[in-house]
């Protein structure tokens, strides 16, 4: 089953397709989780059906719209500190993806089972990681780095990430995104 129009039509408007839902579930998890928003999950599924500029688009706008949210609908103040932060999570964000999709490239020949896991593990620990690096460095709160908060977290995660995936299903399933011909969504032209 595939919608009327959308079945037949380039690769591009798919493409298109595919971000605008995500955006959409962008929205529901920024309302669900505000400052947990699974940003991994995201760029893992992002980093999984996406070439790489498509998969930058793709977590910049899911980001965009989760900042959107934070300020117009949940209150974020606008405060240096809460910027800084905003921008803090779209640039471990994208780090996120650029990371997911090497570790995708890096194992072309495991099962797509492993390939997934291996991607979302890249994509989950480089996030925390950088998250972490700019609380050090730069705007404080490795306080909120704890084990329990970072299980939390990781559960939030892998969750999205599994429903991500079978949205994605639904979505070729249904016409309105493509499969990636290449495992994992990494193409020779954009190593």
């Amino acid at each position: 089953m595939e919608l009327k129009g959308l079945s037949s039509a380039p690769a591009a408007q798919r493409t298109l397709v595919w971000i605008s839902l995500l955006a959409v579930a962008s929205v529901m998890f920024s309302l669900g989780f505000a400052c947990a928003t699974p940003f991994a999950a995201f760029a893992a599924a992002a980093a999984i059906t996406s070439s790489r500029r498509d998969a930058l688009a793709l977590i910049l706008s899911v980001w965009f719209v989760n900042q959107l949210v934070g300020f117009t609908v949940l209150g974020y103040p606008w405060t240096p500190s809460t910027l800084a932060w905003g921008a803090a999570l779209g640039a471990a964000a994208a780090l996120a993806v650029l990371a997911g999709q090497w570790a995708a490239s890096c194992s072309p020949g495991a099962g797509r089972s492993v390939g997934f896991l291996t991607t979302f593990l890249a994509a989950f620990a480089v996030y925390e990681a950088a998250l972490f690096a700019v609380a050090l460095l730069l705007l404080g709160g490795t306080e909120d780095f704890t084990a329990s908060i970072l299980g939390w977290i990781f559960v939030v995660n892998i969750a999205a990430f599994v429903a991500l995936l079978a949205l994605h299903r639904l979505a070729v399933f249904l016409g309105v995104a493509t499969n990636p011909a290449i495992p994992f969504g990494v193409t020779e032209s954009d190593a």
